[in-house]
C-alpha cells in the first residue's frame, strides 16, 4: 500500500475512534456510490453526520481541511443524496470535516462541525 494511502487509513481510524469517544454512532465507513465516496457516515443523536477526513503529515502546504473545495463538496452532497434515498433516511444532515496532522508520532485532530452547507 502506498504511504499516502496508509496515512489516510490511519487518519480515518483515528477519526472513527474520536467520534465514538464523543458518543457518535458510526453507521458506515468508506461508503461508495458510483465514483463518489463518503469517509464516515455517523449519527449524532438524531442528526445524520457526513464526515470527510483529511490527513496530512505536515501543515507545511496548508491545513488538511483546505483540500475540501467546492468540487469535493459537490461529490459528498451527491453521495449523501444517494445514501439518503437508498436508506430512506428522514434525519437532518450535517457536513463535518475531521482534519488530522500526524507528525513524528504526534497527532493533532480538529473537528470542524458544519464545515459547509449544500447549495442549490
Amino acid at each position: 500500500m502506498a504511504q499516502h494511502n496508509e496515512l489516510g487509513r490511519k487518519g480515518e481510524d483515528l477519526a472513527v475512534r474520536f467520534l465514538r469517544g464523543l458518543g457518535y454512532k458510526i453507521l458506515e465507513c468508506n461508503w461508495r456510490h458510483e465514483k463518489d465516496e463518503i469517509d464516515i457516515i455517523a449519527k449524532d443523536q438524531e442528526l445524520l453526520v457526513i464526515v470527510e477526513v483529511k490527513t496530512r503529515s505536515t501543515a507545511f502546504f496548508g491545513e488538511p481541511e483546505e483540500a475540501v473545495g467546492k468540487r469535493k463538496q459537490q461529490y459528498l452532497i451527491r453521495a449523501t443524496t444517494a445514501y439518503i434515498i437508498e436508506n430512506e433516511i428522514q434525519n437532518e444532515v450535517r457536513y463535518d470535516i475531521i482534519s488530522i496532522i500526524i507528525e513524528k508520532n504526534r497527532e493533532q485532530i480538529r473537528h470542524i462541525k458544519e464545515a459547509f452547507y449544500p447549495t442549490l
